[in-house]
């Protein structure tokens, strides 16, 4: 799906969990954070390697995955 081909998943990065461009940061970590409060500044200060993109990209999945809508391309 190309609205999320930043989300990877390779069995030798975390267990094959979805993570961001095949480093060792998951969607759901992503989600977590933005669900806890934290900004996308806040979170970006914190993984430094990480995009914007990567960040819409990790609730796009979230929320895919939470209510299995249908992105089209």
């Amino acid at each position: 799906m190309k609205m999320l081909d930043r989300i990877t998943f390779d069995p030798r990065v975390m267990g094959g969990r979805p993570c961001l461009r095949g480093l060792r940061v998951t969607a759901g970590t992503i989600a977590g954070l933005v669900a806890t409060g934290h900004t996308r500044a806040e979170i970006l200060k914190l993984y430094p390697y990480l995009e914007e993109e990567d960040l819409a990209q990790a609730l796009k999945y979230a929320v895919w995955r939470a209510e299995e809508v249908e992105f089209l391309p």
